[in-house]
């Protein structure tokens, strides 16, 4: 499984609600096209994490990386639906941060 972080902070935190609803729109709309496996959203508890990183944690995991590009190449065209569950979200965020991770030992890694 790959696994696509992304840290961000809110503009305005009195919209959190509301942003978690726009996030479960857009990932869902994803996930029901099967362009991603799973997804979830987390929030820092009582301030505690590296500065470096935001408040919102999500983490969107993909089976494979054709996955994830054929994901990505789906919302680089910014038109729809995708624009239209998309913007909500981004619209909301500040500090974006973003990382690849795997699972490992990697299931193809011999030895």
């Amino acid at each position: 499984m790959n696994y696509y972080e992304i840290w961000v902070n809110l503009k305005d935190s009195r919209q959190d609600l509301e942003f978690c609803k726009a996030v479960d729109a857009y990932m869902g709309h994803l996930k029901a096209q099967g362009r991603l496996e799973s997804w979830r959203i987390t929030r820092r508890k009582f301030g505690f994490g590296p500065d470096g990183l935001g408040e919102f944690h999500i983490s969107l995991a993909f089976k494979d990386l054709t996955q994830l590009d054929a994901a990505f190449s789906h919302v680089a065209t910014r038109e729809g639906d995708v624009e239209r569950l998309h913007h909500p979200v981004y619209s909301m965020v500040t500090d974006f941060k973003s990382a690849l991770y795997r699972d490992f030992p990697d299931p193809e890694r011999i030895g």
